[in-house]
C-alpha cells in the first residue's frame, strides 16, 4: 500500500510547486490528496478543502501556502494527527514554525520534492 500525502495548496496551474508536488509525488508511487478550498480538482483529482476531510490516516502533509494560511492549517494537521510534515520554501516562515512545534510537530524544513529524490525543474 502506498503512502497517503496530503498536497496543502495543491494548484492546477502546473508551474506553480504546489502543483508539481501532486506529480512528483504521484511519479514516486505516493497516493496523493490535493488540498485546496478554491480548485475543484488537480491533475485529475478531486480536491479537498481541508485536510480534515479526508477519510482515513494521512502519512505526510506537505505545504504550499503563504506563512499567514500555515499557522491556521498546523492546527488542523495537528488535529489530523499527521507528524510528518514539511514545510516548503515559502511556507516555512517563523511563525508557522513555532506554532507546528507548540502543536508538538517537528517539521522538516525543506524542499519535500527534493525530499522525494526529485527535481521541481523536472515537472
Amino acid at each position: 500500500m502506498s503512502k497517503i500525502v496530503a498536497v496543502i495548496g495543491a494548484s492546477s496551474n502546473r508551474r506553480k510547486f504546489g502543483n508539481k508536488a501532486v506529480r512528483a509525488f504521484r511519479h514516486k508511487g505516493f497516493t496523493v490528496i490535493p488540498v485546496n478550498p478554491n480548485e475543484a480538482e488537480v491533475e485529475g483529482t478531486k480536491t479537498v478543502a481541508s485536510v480534515l476531510d479526508i477519510a482515513g490516516p494521512v502519512d505526510m502533509v506537505t505545504v504550499y501556502v503563504p506563512p499567514q494560511v500555515g499557522v491556521r492549517v498546523m492546527e488542523e494537521i495537528a488535529r489530523k494527527g499527521v507528524r510528518d510534515v514539511w514545510l516548503n520554501p515559502g511556507a516555512d516562515g517563523g511563525q508557522v514554525i513555532d506554532r507546528a512545534r507548540e502543536l508538538g510537530i517537528e517539521p522538516t524544513v525543506a524542499c519535500s520534492i527534493v525530499g522525494i529524490g526529485e527535481s521541481p525543474s523536472q515537472y
